[in-house]
């Protein structure tokens, strides 16, 4: 997330920013965690007030309270084939880490979909991808490249149908930063899989979760070359320190041997505990008037669901459904 919380800070100065809280599609693999899901709506705005991504410069929208966007969904899904869908690379890694197998909820597969039908109501041109999804104007984005190939597919496709350019294809605008392993070493960094650290993580939290992080086997004494490519530590490193020379240096002295792991993190949870105490501080102060985040929602979504509203309409008029006018 790192990526796409710093392009969350910077876009809403340059674009009509959007902020999902998606849980529709949380609850697509989420489904006997309702309550945990309707939390996190609120979970995940007051992450963003503590970044300093606000209602003045930004809409924030709860999805499944702007229902066009799920009637959207339904329409699209007629344009996509069950084959499609199975291919797309990001779905077989999610798949594959979630050990669905053959068992995958319905909802979980088509969920591209859905992310496409976020995408095309509100007429977005850019979508900002990389490790994760950041939207500007440009409503929840797609989660990595793939996703937006398959929404721009849908669009072309529906397109194609009716002879008329009814949906507006995306462009994606790629994070600067890549996405961050998760601190086990595995996969990506994500709270769902418990290998994140949190923004509002307390400074013993910080200090555990960097002491557990994933380091190269090989490297058993400082004097050992280490491997810096896939290396937990570099990564997050490289992340949060804009020191590249700085940096060059550290990952030559780990390569030909010297630099021990406990002096890497050391570093690294220094760098941590200073970007996250702020924004700790700031994420209390908002959570102690919920009512007021609430709010915050409930209007960004009215607005939200205001300019959705037309696009699912040019789809049924397009499609001979607009039998009202």
């Amino acid at each position: 997330m790192a990526g796409s919380l710093r392009a969350r800070v910077e876009l809403q100065h340059q674009a009509d920013l959007s902020v999902p809280q998606a849980d529709l599609q949380a609850l697509s693999d989420h489904a006997d965690a309702r309550a945990q899901v309707a939390t996190n709506a609120v979970e995940v705005a007051l992450d963003d007030l503590a970044l300093g991504i606000g209602p003045a410069h930004a809409t924030f929208v709860i999805q499944s309270q702007v229902p066009e966007l799920a009637e959207l969904t339904m329409l699209l899904l007629n344009h996509v084939t069950l084959a499609r869908l199975e291919r797309n690379p990001t779905i077989k890694e999610e798949i594959r880490l979630r050990g669905f197998e053959r068992d995958i909820p319905t909802g979980f597969l088509v969920y591209p979909v859905s992310q496409a039908a976020d995408i095309t109501a509100f007429k977005a041109t850019l979508v900002q991808v990389g490790a994760d999804q950041v939207p500007t104007r440009c409503r929840p984005g797609a989660d990595q490249v793939p996703m937006i190939d398959q929404s721009n597919a849908l669009v072309r496709r529906f397109n194609a149908s009716v002879a008329q350019p009814v949906l507006l294809a995306c462009s994606a605008l790629l994070s600067a930063v890549p996405r961050l392993p998760g601190i086990d070493g595995k996969a990506k960094m994500s709270k769902s899989l418990g290998n994140a650290i949190a923004l509002a993580a307390s400074r013993q939290d910080t200090h555990a979760a960097v002491n557990r992080m994933h380091t190269d086997p090989g490297h058993l004494r400082a004097g050992d070359p280490g491997v810096v490519e896939g290396n937990v530590m570099f990564a997050c490193l490289d992340a949060f320190n804009p020191e590249t020379a700085e940096m060059s240096a550290l990952k030559a002295a780990y390569r030909r041997g010297g630099l021990g792991d406990v002096v890497l993190k050391r570093r690294l949870e220094k760098r941590l505990q200073s970007l996250i105490a702020p924004l700790r501080e700031r994420r209390a102060h908002h959570a102690r008037g919920p009512q007021a985040v609430l709010h915050m929602l409930q209007q960004g979504t009215l607005r939200a669901r205001h300019t959705a509203a037309q696009t699912p309409g040019q789809v049924k008029r397009a499609l001979g459904m607009g039998y009202f006018g």
